[in-house]
């Protein structure tokens, strides 16, 4: 019997947890209040607020669909035909789901608070930001949705778990 405390220690588990959804809803929160913002005081420094142009959420949504590609390709090969991923692709991809899921979040509520920021004001070019904001918003939140569906498929069973 030995009487070494790091023999008595568990190997590392190498078990990571799901993105938590209040770290994601803080992340899109910081950004409600960032695009919120943006607006007035962008307008007292610069004289005029950013322009949105349908290109911004047409990358966005063009994001959306390769994280949603990637996810269909990796549950179609880990959940469908019980394939094994190379441990740099599944690291690699599990770091792609996580950011976007975190900077999608960022992304989607900084338009959506700029768009909310819009409410109200009688300008020529209020709807036609608001409208394209609410757009980008939109595609972030399904880059968001589409990260979290590859964090998901990148889920393996443990040996010990049977079916």
């Amino acid at each position: 019997m030995s009487t070494d405390p790091a023999d008595d220690e568990q190997p590392p588990g190498g078990h990571l947890r799901p993105t938590s959804p209040g770290l994601v809803t803080a992340w899109g929160v910081a950004g409600l209040l960032g695009g919120w913002v943006l607006h007035p005081v962008s307008e007292r420094v610069n004289g005029t607020a950013p322009v949105v142009t349908w290109l911004q959420p047409i990358a966005l949504f063009l994001v959306a669909a390769i994280v949603g590609g990637a996810a269909w390709a990796t549950w179609r090969t880990v959940q469908v035909r019980r394939e094994w991923l190379e441990p740099q692709q599944a690291v690699n991809r599990l770091l792609l789901a996580r950011s976007c899921a975190l900077v999608g979040a960022l992304v989607a509520g900084g338009y959506l608070g700029y768009a909310v920021s819009w409410v109200g004001v009688d300008s020529a070019l209020a709807a036609q930001r608001g409208w394209r904001s609410l757009a980008g918003g939109a595609a972030g939140i399904l880059i968001v949705v589409a990260a979290l569906l590859l964090e998901r498929a990148c889920r393996v069973r443990s040996e010990d778990e049977h079916p």
